[in-house]
């Protein structure tokens, strides 16, 4: 028997078989659960936009309230030359 004498021979097997039974509610437990990742995913999506949102507005808050773009002060003043 060649390869694909067999694999006919399996697939008229399967089809001659009768179907699994499946649960009548199936369709609305799977639904469900559809609809309960939905929600978790859209919560997660809102909850990480709002905690970038809050980074970026501390950030700039930090930003304008430090200024560290200014040089820092000098310890010490420069000598005095020419007094």
């Amino acid at each position: 028997m060649s390869g694909t004498e067999r694999k006919e021979s399996e697939v008229r097997r399967m089809m001659q078989t009768p179907a699994p039974v499946v649960p009548a509610d199936l369709g609305v437990r799977a639904a469900a659960r559809g609809g309960r990742l939905l929600r978790r995913h859209r919560a997660l999506r809102r909850t990480g936009w709002a905690l970038l949102v809050a980074a970026l507005l501390a950030l700039t808050v930090w930003a304008l309230v430090t200024e560290p773009w200014l040089a820092p002060p000098s310890p010490t003043s420069p000598p005095v030359v020419g007094f």
